[in-house]
């Protein structure tokens, strides 16, 4: 599922001067080939080697992309009763139980790196993909390529399609396995690829942070989040509690923070 703040965080991207220089973009897709081998140029010049550069081989335009650009309503406008109603259910609770247990060393550890405890890092696994069952089937870079390209809001997203094929390059993520939101978003907890660069930590060892498929790169990478966004150890998450405005980094929305609070305090037999 979608939420309003990756939207809204998208709004809030300003351009950086090298951007403002040259920014084409359309409306259209006559123009996208020529316009993908400036950007090949312009990612080159900022060090992106040939694995990233050969990811934008071969794509295409996306319309469908677009379709969902121009029909989001980009506001969260259900009430808390509605939202929680329908997204905090049975299956969610249950299965976060079982996924606690199941990775209960991986949880422990992220709570001594970090101190974010495992009810909350399950509930936003949940609500986003229900722990990756719905990543999104749109593939990233094509996705970002052709919201780069639109006139709407290039500056916001082509420094997201830079940052995705910063993060083929340096082998996280093969460029055939990201997939994700049709706006950009990236694997089981639906990061920007800002926020993967930012915060994506090879929890596991094992040489790569990969939030597609590694369920510990998830955890550490979740518990990272809300670490830098000031979560404080040991602390509670519901509303007016010390934690609750941590949430706000991951979202905006004051309707899903409440969810996500709710969704972990029945995780933890709260």
């Amino acid at each position: 599922m979608r939420t309003a703040t990756l939207y809204a965080a998208l709004m809030m991207f300003a351009a950086t001067p090298a951007l403002a220089q040259s920014q084409d973009c359309s409306n259209n897709a006559a123009g996208f080939p020529q316009w993908l081998e400036g950007v090949k140029k312009d990612a080159a010049a900022q060090g992106i080697g040939a694995r990233g550069l050969a990811a934008l081989d071969g794509v295409s335009y996306d319309q469908n992309v677009i379709s969902h650009d121009r029909g989001q309503k980009g506001t969260f406008k259900q009430s808390f009763e509605e939202f929680s109603g329908r997204m905090v259910n049975d299956f969610r609770i249950k299965r976060g139980k079982q996924v606690i247990k199941k990775y209960q060393a991986v949880f422990d550890k992220a709570e001594a790196d970090y101190g974010v405890q495992a009810p909350v890092i399950v509930a936003l696994w949940a609500l986003e993909t229900d722990f990756g069952a719905n990543i999104g089937k749109f593939d990233t870079v094509r996705s970002l390529a052709t919201l780069a390209y639109d006139c709407r809001r290039p500056t916001q997203f082509r420094p997201e399609l830079f940052d995705a094929l910063k993060i083929i390059d340096e082998g996280d993520v093969p460029a055939a396995e990201m997939k994700g939101a049709w706006a950009g978003e990236i694997g089981q907890v639906q990061f920007l690829p800002s926020s993967y660069l930012q915060h994506a930590v090879d929890f596991d060892g094992d040489g790569r942070k990969d939030l597609v498929k590694d369920q510990a790169d998830v955890i550490g990478s979740v518990a990272k989040y809300l670490a830098d966004a000031g979560w404080q150890r040991g602390a509670g998450w519901d509303e007016g509690q010390p934690n609750f405005e941590a949430l706000k980094s991951w979202n905006a929305s004051e309707v899903y923070r409440k969810t996500i609070a709710l969704l972990a305090d029945r995780i933890a037999g709260q």
